[in-house]
């Protein structure tokens, strides 16, 4: 019996999102804890499932912030380290009137990309069922080596090896090594979570079916999900593909997070039943559950404490399969 059912490395931040306008007519912004594997973790911790982080964030007010938010949360934060010289990393979403939105980063360096290789310790990663990585914590060497020596390590121990490449554009120095790196990630996991736009930038392909071939004949991953915004989401396994539309919310205030809510239920799902037998059925399960609580997270601000309760989820979900 391993003593985590996921343990995820990466990015915790500060999500700045806006939260109206002062008296004075300025833009106000709120301080949500983010950072996509810790959201994905807190998805996990709903579900009831056992989890731990391992990360950087600063000596700082927002360091002991998000510390504190994991552990109310019910993540193991033994594993997240403080740097006495950087500060913790920030992110400013800027939201659209239909919920999409994009970042503007500050990290330059943020806390997130000090952790180093030498910090890594085996009892970090060698006791949990899944092991969960974005590819943030590629985009400089020193917390690259990092994160390859956690994955190397987790995936030695029997772990069942996670990605959700999470693309951010800024935080490359050149999109040509993004790709690079993306697909250095991609070479280890046995679960991908991929975005739509992200198939698109990693293959050239516009079609996704074509996108994921390309991509499945090039890497042996047993299980890839594709996620597809309020189109819904589609499974890949072995020589089965599943599509389940998705539940569109009417009031939707931010996306953020949706994707990493997704991916939690996954990783709920394989944690549960394991990866070697499933079947139509219970991919269908897996994305329509996952789908129902991707929507939920959208009517609320923030991610890491806007993740929906299970019985929520449970409600929807049942909804979905009756109507």
């Amino acid at each position: 019996m391993k003593k985590y059912d996921v343990v995820a490395l990466g990015e915790l931040l500060i999500d700045f999102t806006l939260n109206g306008n002062s008296n004075q007519g300025n833009p106000m912004f709120e301080a949500n804890p983010g950072g996509a594997p810790c959201n994905v973790l807190s998805m996990l911790s709903k579900l009831g499932k056992k989890t731990a982080f391992i990360g950087k964030v600063g000596k700082d007010q927002f360091g002991a912030q998000l510390r504190k938010t994991i552990d109310e949360c019910g993540i193991d934060s033994k594993y997240l380290l403080e740097d006495d010289v950087v500060h913790t990393t920030l992110a400013f979403v800027h939201t659209f009137p239909d919920g999409d939105r994009e970042f503007s980063f500050y990290r330059n360096p943020g806390a997130d990309m000090m952790l180093s290789e030498n910090e890594i310790i085996d009892e970090m990663v060698d006791n949990t069922k899944i092991f969960h990585y974005g590819t943030l914590s590629m985009t400089h060497e020193g917390v690259r080596k990092a994160t390859i020596r956690a994955i190397e390590t987790a995936k030695k121990n029997g772990a069942i090896i996670s990605l959700d490449p999470n693309l951010r554009e800024p935080l490359w120095d050149s999109l040509d090594n993004a790709r690079e790196q993306i697909k250095k990630a991609i070479s280890y996991c046995d679960i991908l979570k991929i975005s739509d736009n992200e198939i698109q930038f990693l293959t050239g392909e516009e079609d996704y079916d074509k996108g994921i071939s390309k991509l499945r004949s090039e890497y042996d991953i047993p299980l890839v999900c594709l996620t597809m915004g309020k189109d819904g989401s589609r499974a890949y396994y072995k020589d089965m593909r599943v599509e389940v539309t998705g539940f569109k919310q009417e009031n939707v205030v931010d996306t953020t997070g949706a994707g990493d809510t997704f991916c939690g239920c996954v990783l709920n799902y394989v944690s549960e039943n394991g990866l070697d037998s499933l079947n139509e059925d219970n991919l269908k399960e897996m994305l329509t559950f996952a789908n129902a609580a991707a929507s939920l997270v959208t009517t609320k601000k923030g991610a890491i404490k806007s993740m929906p309760e299970k019985e929520e989820v449970e409600a929807l979900f049942k909804h979905i399969k009756n109507s």
